[in-house]
C-alpha cells in the first residue's frame, strides 16, 4: 500500500488542510502540555498512550477526494464497502476504520476497511481488496467532537509527538468508535493511531 514520506509532516499537512481558510482566522493552537486539546480530554479518553496494534485481516476499498467534502466522501465510501460486504456475506468483527495513504493540497487518498475474523474467499466484488492493517507500535490518541475539529487534534498530536521526540512511521489510521456511516460529523469520537518506531 502507498505510504506517507514523512508522516510527522503528513501529520500537521492534514491539520491544516482540515482547517482550510478558516486557519487565517484561527487562534494560535495551544500546546499538549497541560493547556493544549489533549489535556483537555475526559477521565475516559486516552491522550497519548502507547499501545500496539495487533495484526488483523482487512477488506477494503481504495478511494481519493478533496478536503471540502472529506467527511462525504468517507462516509460513502465506508456504506459502499458494508453493503457490498452484506451482499457477499462476509462479517466484519470491528470498527470502521480509515487508512491514509496520500495526501495533498487538493485532498487525500485513502482506504475505507472493515477487520475480518476469516479472510474471505476470492473472487471478491465491488473493488474489495484483502489486506493486513497497520500492526505494532503505536500510539492512540482520541478526539471526541466535530468532524471540523479534527485539525485541532491533529495540531495536539503533533505538538505530542515533537515533545516526546518520537519517530513516526509513514502511516495514520483513524478508527470510529462513533459508526461514520450513521453518525453525525458534529458528535464523532474517533480512535487516531499513530504507529512510531
Amino acid at each position: 500500500m502507498p505510504c506517507h514520506r514523512l508522516a510527522p509532516l503528513i501529520i500537521a499537512g492534514l491539520a491544516l488542510m482540515l482547517a482550510g481558510p478558516a486557519l487565517a482566522q484561527a487562534p494560535a493552537m495551544p500546546r499538549s502540555d497541560g493547556s493544549g486539546v489533549l489535556a483537555q480530554l475526559g477521565p475516559k479518553d486516552v491522550s497519548g498512550r502507547e499501545v500496539t496494534l495487533p495484526e488483523r485481516t482487512i477488506v477494503y476499498v481504495t478511494g481519493s477526494g478533496a478536503w471540502a467534502n472529506a467527511f462525504d466522501t468517507l462516509v460513502a465510501a465506508h456504506r459502499a464497502l458494508a453493503q457490498a460486504l452484506a451482499q457477499q456475506g462476509i462479517t466484519a468483527n470491528g470498527p470502521p476504520m480509515t487508512i491514509y495513504t496520500e495526501i495533498d493540497g487538493d485532498g487525500f487518498r485513502f482506504e475505507a476497511a472493515l477487520p475480518v475474523a476469516e479472510t474471505p474467499k476470492p473472487p471478491l466484488k465491488d473493488g474489495i481488496a484483502v489486506g493486513q492493517a497497520p500492526s505494532g507500535k503505536a500510539i492512540k490518541f482520541v478526539h471526541r467532537g466535530s468532524f471540523s475539529d479534527l485539525d485541532s487534534t491533529y495540531e495536539a498530536i503533533t505538538d505530542y509527538l515533537d515533545e516526546k521526540g518520537m519517530d513516526a512511521k509513514d502511516e495514520f489510521i483513524e478508527e470510529y468508535v462513533t459508526d461514520i456511516r450513521k453518525a453525525s460529523p458534529d458528535h464523532l469520537v474517533v480512535n487516531i493511531y499513530v504507529p512510531v518506531k
